[in-house]
């Protein structure tokens, strides 16, 4: 049997970690919202649905699990760097806890090292840990900036999101072409020269 033959007669697994009693609960709330919106639950293509969707929720919000101060302090490295640290167009994937409706964007961040730099990978898990929550981008601003600030005691933070919102382009207002921009900055950041420096680089 050729090697595309014997991939063709193996079986799918797949495998993925989440709590059985959370996920019983959710697909059985979810499963009453399908049947009270007026489809049927028990059709071909929306059997397995409610499970889905449960599991989906746990994987978008599993942020609540995690802490962003220690993956930070997980890769904290001593460096005399005083310049400016960016990492910019993070990708962001939130929910807005308005109307469960997804934000996409992207996410701008710098620091000022102090005697000590962190891995750059980390920043990302960051967006990610505070992203993967209910949330209000005004909100997810500060609460990246301040983790980093308290995290890492930097000479200054910086932070810059540019996203669009489904619950204004799908409903609502239905507006397709408007993008929310939030921003926030400590330290050094609040010198106009610094600031000026930081949104020049990431344009």
């Amino acid at each position: 049997m050729s090697f595309f033959a014997k991939i063709k007669f193996m079986s799918y697994n797949k495998t993925e970690s989440y709590n059985p009693k959370i996920t019983n609960k959710i697909t059985k709330y979810y499963s009453n919202i399908i049947d009270k919106l007026g489809e049927d639950v028990n059709r071909e293509g929306l059997i397995k649905t409610p499970e889905r969707a449960a599991k989906a929720m746990q994987f978008l919000t599993q942020g609540y699990q995690q802490d962003a101060s220690a993956i930070l302090q997980s890769a904290v490295f001593d460096e005399d760097y005083k310049d400016m640290v960016i990492v910019k167009d993070i990708e962001l994937y939130s929910l807005c806890e308005h109307h469960l409706l997804p934000f996409i964007g992207k996410v701008h961040i710098a620091y000022i090292p102090n005697g000590k730099i962190v891995g750059l990978s980390k920043i990302p898990r960051v967006v990610d840990v505070f992203a993967r929550r209910l949330q209000v981008q005004e909100r997810l601003t500060h609460q990246i900036l301040d983790a980093i600030h308290e995290t890492l005691q930097p000479l200054g933070v910086a932070i810059v999101i540019e996203a669009v919102h489904l619950c204004m382009m799908m409903r609502g207002v239905q507006k397709q072409n408007s993008m929310t921009t939030t921003s926030a900055f400590k330290g050094q950041f609040e010198q106009v020269e610094t600031r000026t420096e930081f949104l020049n680089l990431i344009k």
